[in-house]
């Protein structure tokens, strides 16, 4: 699933509400009127990204035929922590952030401690996770092996990385070919969650 700007998601839970009530979806007039969007050429934009992104079918041919794809409960997002950056590559600090992004709720399951990253470098790149991408955090302190952690290093530098405890040490494994996994005494190692989840705009 890709992440939803706020708007969608108020679009996405007023057509989830609609279709519950009528049992068919609302006009583009209607969707207009609601969040006072003049313009209908702007209704249809969000309703075609809501499209792309996978979150509803539509039929060219018929008004009214909106499908919401993901069901009733799956549909909905919910407005996650975005608290910044995190490194896949070389640990960098960490840069705080005050916003939200809408994660599809099917994509939390019962987890509700939960925070979003922004990815810099691509030393996850064979585990399909990108520059650019947000990782969907569960906020834990402690990992299994082979889990994709966020790991605070010696206070201050944080990396995106799979855990594994190797002989008495901490070795954070980046899932590149061209680079080195991180080796680290336990006590400089504190992991701050678990990568439950990716999402990519395109």
């Amino acid at each position: 699933m890709q992440p939803l700007t706020k708007r969608q998601r108020e679009i996405l839970d007023y057509l989830n509400e609609f279709i519950q009530q009528h049992g068919y979806a609302p006009s583009l007039e209607e969707i207009g009127a609601r969040f006072g969007l003049s313009s209908l050429a702007t209704v249809h934009k969000h309703m075609t990204n809501l499209e792309t992104k996978g979150f509803i079918k539509r039929s060219w041919n018929r008004s009214r035929s909106v499908e919401l794809l993901a069901g009733p409960s799956g549909s909905r997002a919910v407005d996650v922590p975005l608290l910044g950056y995190v490194a896949a590559g070389q640990p960098i600090e960490a840069i705080a952030s005050n916003e939200t992004i809408s994660v599809p709720e099917a994509l939390l399951g019962n987890r509700r401690d939960t925070y979003v990253l922004r990815v810099r470098g691509n030393s996850m790149i064979d585990e399909q996770i990108r520059d650019g991408d947000w990782v969907v955090v569960e906020d834990r302190k402690t990992a299994n092996n082979g889990e994709m952690v966020v790991a605070l290093l010696k206070d201050s530098d944080v990396t995106l990385k799979t855990f594994y405890r190797d002989n008495g040490r901490i070795r954070l494994q980046p899932a590149n070919v061209t680079m080195d996994p991180i080796y680290a005494d336990p006590a400089d190692v504190q992991i701050q969650g678990v990568v439950v989840g990716v999402m990519r705009r395109y």
